[in-house]
């Protein structure tokens, strides 16, 4: 089965060495606009069912014409292309999904629920990891609950030593971590959604040496459809980010001084963006190539049989394989549903999240089959 992969960067490039160990795979088209990117990552893992294409992701016919054919597609370029690239899937009908990142985007794809019915294919945003993998694992928790009253879910990614400025290693492009930081959140608070600010709603959490304390607060996009699918059946939901405690004081502290905004100011007559200018001399700074950790946990409390129960699942996995940790937590989950798609597996038609389409038990074992450990505690 021929399957496509769009874009060429870093997830990208751990998603084609996830799909080259498929035996069932006949063919892996990269497509990128910068044709040299994807012939790089065609040749890195030296498998000849790669194979390198030119493509503008805004350009709907050429993407029309790249799709046709194929079984499915993951999309690993900027959110922005996501929509038209997903309108591009129905017309080729070919199953797709992407790495999302943007509530509105995302709606904007699942409003093609009925076109992608007709079409025979379906539509899933948002994998990856967060938002992603952690809705699978919502749905697992909350099927194994009579009922479920709050799902918590926390999510990083950090060097495995501390050490350096902000204890912190730039693990994907600077605008995606500083958009998290200054987009609201959406959570559930007494059964309802509700808007809430990030870098906001701190706490500390313990975990295995050698990572001890770490903080948490609140980030946007992490929650993904899982407010809205659990509308009025899960009581409270959230979602935070992990990192070494003292980093998101500082991004709080920046982000109310307004160095995080596009808003441009003028600075002795000439128009100055303070986050482009912050974008510009910290990610060189920030992007430091230090070993990384990828941490997950989520904690379902509920009550079943009667009785209260608490279900928690972690990972903790490093890199591999000259992948990094965030490499392979984010793009294995999205090449696992990628799979499912073109083997047919999610049999369900439409635009759909993933929490209401992927068989969690399944899903669970394709992630340990790439040895993406999740272990799962109840007390």
């Amino acid at each position: 089965m021929r399957v496509v992969l769009l874009g060429a960067g870093l997830q990208a490039q751990a998603a084609c060495y996830d799909l080259v160990q498929q035996a069932d795979v006949t063919e892996v088209t990269v497509a990128d606009a910068d044709l040299g990117a994807a012939q790089k990552l065609a040749a890195r893992w030296g498998d000849p069912r790669v194979k390198p294409v030119q493509l503008d992701a805004g350009d709907y016919d050429a993407a029309v014409a790249v799709l046709r054919g194929a079984k499915a597609a993951l999309s690993a370029v900027p959110y922005r292309f996501n929509e038209t690239l997903a309108k591009a899937a129905v017309a080729a009908k070919c199953s797709f999904c992407d790495l999302g990142g943007n509530n509105t985007v995302v709606n904007a794809e699942l409003a093609l629920h009925e076109q992608a019915q007709a079409a025979g294919i379906t539509i899933v945003p948002d994998c990856g990891l967060a938002p992603g993998m952690v809705a699978v694992l919502a749905a697992d928790a909350v099927a194994h609950l009579d009922r479920c009253d709050s799902l918590e879910i926390r999510v990083g990614g950090i060097p495995t030593e501390r050490g350096g400025l902000l204890d912190y290693s730039l693990l994907f492009n600077i605008q995606g971590l500083i958009n998290e930081y200054v987009e609201d959140a959406v959570v559930l608070e007494g059964g309802e959604p509700k808007v809430v600010p990030s870098l906001e709603d701190f706490e500390t959490l313990e975990f295995p040496a050698p990572f001890g304390t770490l903080e948490a607060f609140t980030t946007s996009g992490g929650t993904s459809t899982l407010p809205e699918t659990y509308r009025g059946k899960v009581q409270r939901l959230n979602y935070k980010t992990l990192r070494y405690p003292g980093h998101g004081r500082v991004f709080q502290a920046m982000h109310k001084l307004g160095l995080l905004t596009w808003d441009e100011v003028e600075v002795d007559g000439v128009m100055v963006s303070p986050r482009a200018l912050f974008s510009k001399v910290a990610e060189p700074v920030l992007d430091r190539g230090l070993d990384d950790v990828a941490l997950v946990r989520l904690t379902a409390a509920g009550e079943r049989g009667g009785a209260p129960v608490t279900r928690v699942y972690q990972m903790i996995e490093y890199g591999a394989h000259g992948l990094t940790a965030m490499m392979r937590a984010t793009a294995f989950p999205a090449t696992i549903v990628l799979l499912m798609l073109a083997r047919g597996q999610i049999e369900a038609k439409g635009a759909l999240p993933q929490e209401r389409c992927v068989d969690p038990e399944a899903f669970l074992r394709e992630l340990a089959a790439r040895d993406l450990k999740v272990t799962i505690t109840e007390s």
